[in-house]
């Protein structure tokens, strides 16, 4: 898509051969996107740094919120009929509940560290994590469920890494509860992208469910929810949230503990230059699967890539 200016096509979109009506133009608001949350205000101290409900995020599935504790802090919830995860982004804790104990949950002290510790919960489970080291942070999911799996432990060594894309659209990808997983809709993974890289690239969409003649999901139809995290304090990344028809067409720029909402169509990330990008990725709907559909105006941009980045990994089963 070309910028146009004042409704009409720039210099280089013409030279580029732009035609008439081939792309709608991309409207943009000066008021902050609906798809974007951001910390509160004084979210430095312990506690809830950011939080989004299916409610307000106005889906039926996805629950997040990112927390910090400090040493010694105990945090006590319940799953209720949900199930849930808790991914430790940094520190260490010991969690207590119905289903059993876990006396040190996590290593790194923070996700450009290592790999990851998450534990997954079931519904009706009551718990509580008390902090270990002088600082925790955490990311806590929770979906609705009407059904019973086992707690889980998931530790560095059931993280298994794909290095996806190529060139300047390679990337780490981490997973923490994959398809396949003993659940029932929770799908959770941690990607990292150096700075000047693209990420969810080509862009992808998941929002609709189908399957092949073998039953099998080619695209699930699913909601997901990107948490932010940077190297540096003043980091950021470009997301565009787009439908194939541009009834949604929206760009963001996300920062440190932002979540960004991705209820539908193609969204890809841009990592600032110089920036290290890390998100957390909780997706939840028709399937406990990945399954997702490429834009077919980019697909063909796989077919440059000759080499992956030298900078992936960006962390490894090595720092464990």
């Amino acid at each position: 898509m070309f910028l146009t200016l004042g409704g009409n096509p720039c210099p280089t979109a013409l030279r580029a051969g732009w035609r008439p009506g081939a792309y709608n133009s991309v409207a943009v608001d000066t008021a902050r996107s609906r798809l974007l949350i951001r910390p509160a205000p004084g979210t430095s101290a312990p506690g809830v740094t950011t939080r989004v409900t299916a409610a307000q995020a106005g889906w039926e599935f996805v629950n997040f919120e990112g927390r910090r504790l400090i040493d010694g802090q105990r945090w006590a919830a319940a799953t209720g009929e949900h199930e849930a995860a808790i991914v430790v982004l940094g520190g260490r804790g010991r969690v207590e509940s119905t289903r059993g104990m876990w006396p040190s949950i996590g290593r790194r002290p923070h996700v450009f560290a290592g790999m990851p510790y998450a534990l997954y919960l079931p519904r009706r489970t009551e718990f509580s994590l008390t902090a270990l080291t002088p600082a925790v942070e955490l990311a806590y999911c929770w979906v609705p469920t009407d059904r019973d799996h086992p707690p889980r432990l998931v530790t560095p060594a059931d993280s298994q890494i794909e290095i996806r894309g190529g060139g300047s659209a390679t990337r780490q990808i981490n997973s923490i509860i994959p398809p396949g997983f003993d659940c029932h809709r929770l799908v959770c993974v941690e990607v990292y992208t150096p700075g000047g890289n693209w990420s969810s690239y080509p862009p992808h969409k998941h929002d609709v469910h189908r399957v092949d003649r073998a039953g099998r999901v080619v695209e699930a139809d699913l909601e997901e929810i990107y948490f932010y995290q940077f190297d540096r304090p003043e980091g950021f990344a470009i997301q565009r949230v787009y439908t194939g028809d541009r009834h949604r067409d929206e760009v963001v720029v996300a920062q440190h503990d932002d979540i960004v909402l991705v209820p539908e169509g193609y969204h890809p990330v841009s990592a600032a230059f110089g920036y290290t990008c890390y998100y957390l990725n909780v997706l939840a709907g028709s399937a406990q699967s990945l399954a997702n559909a490429e834009d077919p105006d980019y697909a063909w941009v796989k077919q440059t890539w000759t080499s992956k980045d030298s900078r992936i990994p960006l962390v490894s089963h090595a720092m464990e």
